[in-house]
């Protein structure tokens, strides 16, 4: 009568492994740990500096790009602050024909609205595009978004009404309402769509992002 085989022990043996436990890492023969999926890509050390700083600087760009749409959308979308020139003394004066009103307001807070929007959605594609995030990358993301809102603010004012109001006035007559000039009055709203891409990006990337892997696969100190 020959004895029961024993299974042989070493790191291959999970004919033990409790049932819901997840395994650890595979090791070869060596004693090496196989790298998990998400780092099948740039391996466990992440990409690179040179390809962090490319993609930094290509979430910049296009984040500067997308800056004329928010220019266009804030040109399109804000209210229209209706002036009113008349002549005192011989001079034109420009004045609000409703002075009780709150399209300035407006104008300020369509920007911020559009800036908080544009942020979320950076954050969240810059996350989709590379999970594993880094410092570079987070960098070109504020950058970019500050970019992005000076390109609009300026592309708004050009595409708004003209800036020289006296001018203006004295071409459609005295008494006739006009439009004011685009004008961001809350020069804060800049920093709006850096700061929302900022928040989104780095909660998505706590909530979702790749984990390390655990050396010891969650089983706790191996004994001596």
């Amino acid at each position: 009568m020959t004895a029961p085989l024993t299974p042989p022990s070493g790191p291959h043996n999970r004919s033990s492994h409790p049932a819901g436990r997840p395994f650890p890492p595979a090791a070869d023969g060596y004693g090496y740990v196989t790298p998990a999926p998400q780092d099948a890509v740039y391996g466990q050390d992440g990409p690179g500096m040179k390809t962090e700083l490319r993609e930094a600087a290509v979430v910049t760009v296009a984040s500067t790009v997308a800056g004329v749409l928010f220019g266009v959308l804030w040109w399109w979308l804000a209210p229209h602050v209706p002036l009113v020139g008349s002549v005192v003394d011989d001079s034109w004066v420009v004045y609000l024909k409703d002075s009780e009103g709150e399209q300035a307001i407006g104008v300020d807070g369509t920007f911020t609205l559009l800036a908080l929007g544009f942020g979320v959605l950076s954050g969240a594609a810059v996350f989709l595009w590379r999970r594993r995030g880094g410092v570079p990358l987070v960098a070109g993301l504020g950058l970019g978004g500050l970019l992005g809102s000076l390109v609009a603010w300026r592309l708004g004012v050009w595409l708004g009404p003209a800036g020289d109001v006296i001018a203006h006035a004295k071409a459609v007559g005295q008494g006739v309402t006009f439009s004011a000039p685009l004008k961001l009055g809350a020069k804060g709203a800049l920093l709006a769509w850096s700061l929302s891409a900022l928040v989104i990006h780095l909660g998505l990337t706590a909530l979702f992002g790749p984990r390390d892997p655990d050396p010891l696969g969650g089983y706790g100190v191996p004994p001596a």
